[in-house]
């Protein structure tokens, strides 16, 4: 598996008990040089904005709606396409349906692509 997967499932892990638990993430559980820090820090830092981009495009859904596993997923995916220059919006897509798919079933890899097809399709 490759380190920046790791570390998305990483990150994926930290934000999705800090969002069931309505507490900020662990981050001393990761190394300070890990993609997954990245990660968390910029959902952290970029929340607001992810959210609000999510439920613009999440149609027939809201945030408080959707299984925490997919918003947790969305969110990071959301980031890495705003945000991480140097990942292609391939892979972040591609990334975070696979961990849609292994984390939260096969229904949701289709929910979190349409998604975060619609977010990368507004930009170009």
């Amino acid at each position: 598996m490759a380190a920046r997967t790791k570390a998305r499932k990483r990150a994926l892990d930290l934000l999705y008990e800090a969002d069931l638990r309505s507490t900020e993430p662990a981050l001393e559980r990761l190394a300070a040089t890990d993609y997954a820090v990245t990660l968390v820090e910029g959902v952290i830092r970029e929340r607001e904005r992810i959210d609000e981009r999510i439920a613009t495009y999440a149609e027939g859904w809201t945030l408080d709606r959707m299984p925490a596993v997919d918003r947790t997923i969305l969110r990071l995916a959301v980031w890495e396409l705003l945000w991480a220059a140097d990942v292609p919006d391939a892979v972040a897509i591609d990334e975070a349906v696979e961990l849609a798919k292994a984390y939260a079933g096969e229904e949701s890899g289709g929910f979190v692509n349409g998604v975060l097809g619609r977010i990368a399709s507004e930009r170009v």
